[in-house]
Protein backbone atom coordinates (compact mmCIF):
# COMPACT_ATOMS: atom_id res chain seq x y z
CA UNK A 1 0.00 0.00 0.00
CA UNK A 2 1.67 3.43 -1.07
CA UNK A 3 1.25 6.50 1.17
CA UNK A 4 -1.22 7.94 -0.78
CA UNK A 5 -3.70 6.06 -0.95
CA UNK A 6 -3.17 5.69 3.11
CA UNK A 7 -3.82 9.55 2.84
CA UNK A 8 -6.91 9.19 0.61
CA UNK A 9 -8.24 6.15 3.43
CA UNK A 10 -7.44 8.66 5.80
CA UNK A 11 -9.82 11.52 4.64
CA UNK A 12 -12.31 8.91 3.16
CA UNK A 13 -12.41 7.38 7.15
CA UNK A 14 -12.60 10.95 8.93
CA UNK A 15 -15.71 11.91 6.31
CA UNK A 16 -17.42 8.97 6.97
CA UNK A 17 -17.06 8.76 10.57
CA UNK A 18 -17.65 13.13 11.38
CA UNK A 19 -19.92 13.53 8.31
CA UNK A 20 -23.17 12.40 10.39
CA UNK A 21 -22.28 13.90 13.53
CA UNK A 22 -20.90 17.41 11.76
CA UNK A 23 -23.89 17.47 10.06
CA UNK A 24 -26.66 16.42 12.46
CA UNK A 25 -24.98 19.34 14.16
CA UNK A 26 -25.48 21.90 11.52
CA UNK A 27 -29.30 21.22 11.27
CA UNK A 28 -29.54 20.84 15.12
CA UNK A 29 -27.69 24.49 14.85
CA UNK A 30 -30.01 25.86 12.58
CA UNK A 31 -33.40 24.49 13.43
CA UNK A 32 -32.36 25.67 17.01
CA UNK A 33 -31.44 29.45 15.45
CA UNK A 34 -35.02 30.02 13.70
CA UNK A 35 -36.41 28.47 16.26
CA UNK A 36 -35.26 31.43 18.98
CA UNK A 37 -35.61 34.21 16.05
CA UNK A 38 -39.26 33.32 15.55
CA UNK A 39 -39.93 32.98 19.22
CA UNK A 40 -37.67 36.37 19.63
CA UNK A 41 -35.56 33.68 22.05
CA UNK A 42 -31.57 34.85 22.28
CA UNK A 43 -30.56 31.93 24.62
CA UNK A 44 -27.08 30.47 23.53
CA UNK A 45 -27.24 27.29 26.23
CA UNK A 46 -30.28 26.02 24.33
CA UNK A 47 -28.78 25.93 20.92
CA UNK A 48 -25.97 24.01 22.99
CA UNK A 49 -28.03 21.73 24.83
CA UNK A 50 -29.64 20.66 21.78
CA UNK A 51 -26.81 20.25 19.67
CA UNK A 52 -25.27 18.00 22.62
CA UNK A 53 -27.92 15.78 22.82
CA UNK A 54 -28.26 15.30 18.95
CA UNK A 55 -24.72 14.32 18.17
CA UNK A 56 -24.69 12.41 21.54
CA UNK A 57 -27.61 10.78 19.60
CA UNK A 58 -26.10 10.47 16.31
CA UNK A 59 -22.44 9.10 18.25
CA UNK A 60 -25.42 6.29 19.78
CA UNK A 61 -26.93 5.19 16.94
CA UNK A 62 -23.65 5.27 14.14
CA UNK A 63 -20.60 4.19 16.70
CA UNK A 64 -20.20 0.60 16.42
CA UNK A 65 -20.50 1.79 12.37
CA UNK A 66 -18.12 4.34 12.95
CA UNK A 67 -15.73 2.34 15.40
CA UNK A 68 -15.64 -0.22 12.50
CA UNK A 69 -14.49 1.94 10.05
CA UNK A 70 -11.67 3.10 12.25
CA UNK A 71 -10.81 -0.33 13.28
CA UNK A 72 -10.58 -1.17 9.39
CA UNK A 73 -8.34 1.76 8.92
CA UNK A 74 -6.37 0.96 11.62
CA UNK A 75 -5.64 -2.82 10.03
CA UNK A 76 -4.97 -1.51 6.66
CA UNK A 77 -2.49 0.92 7.91
CA UNK A 78 -0.43 -1.78 10.03
CA UNK A 79 -0.92 -4.39 7.42
CA UNK A 80 0.72 -2.72 5.13
CA UNK A 81 3.46 0.10 7.31
CA UNK A 82 6.13 -2.82 5.88
CA UNK A 83 5.80 -1.38 2.71
CA UNK A 84 5.33 2.20 3.41
CA UNK A 85 8.35 2.15 5.38
CA UNK A 86 10.80 0.60 2.87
Amino acid sequence: MDPMRLVVDALTTTTYVAGPILVAALIAGIAVGLAQAVVQVNEASLSFLVKLAVVAMVLVGLGATSANHLVGYARRCFSGIERVVH
